[in-house]
């Protein structure tokens, strides 16, 4: 038989925006608003932002995301994505994190 990915995974979005008129933390501020907008659970840390949830949705959100920046006054953008799943248990944050909160 074969395996399949659980659909709730981690993935760690990092969005490096650039503009000419625009600051860089401001545009990142612009695609943080919509990953919390999302409704999804998130952590931010200091170079990426962690969220949870469906495979799929995650990525629409990296897309929307993106497009965000772009519409807030960015020029171009890297964005750089990692993506911890398991085939057989739902990725959690709090498993990683639960022992330094």
């Amino acid at each position: 038989m074969k395996k399949e990915m659980n659909p709730i995974v981690n993935v760690a979005v990092q969005i490096l925006p650039r503009s000419s008129e625009v600051g860089t933390y401001e545009l990142v501020d612009e695609a943080i608003r919509i990953i919390d907008q999302s409704g999804l659970k998130y952590r931010v840390t200091p170079f990426e932002t962690v969220m949870e949830g469906d495979y799929d949705e995650i990525m629409a959100i990296v897309k929307k995301i993106q497009f965000a920046c772009y519409n807030a006054g960015a020029e171009t953008a890297m964005t750089y994505i990692k993506i911890q799943s398991s085939s057989d248990a739902p990725v959690r944050i709090e498993d990683k994190m639960e022992k330094y909160d």
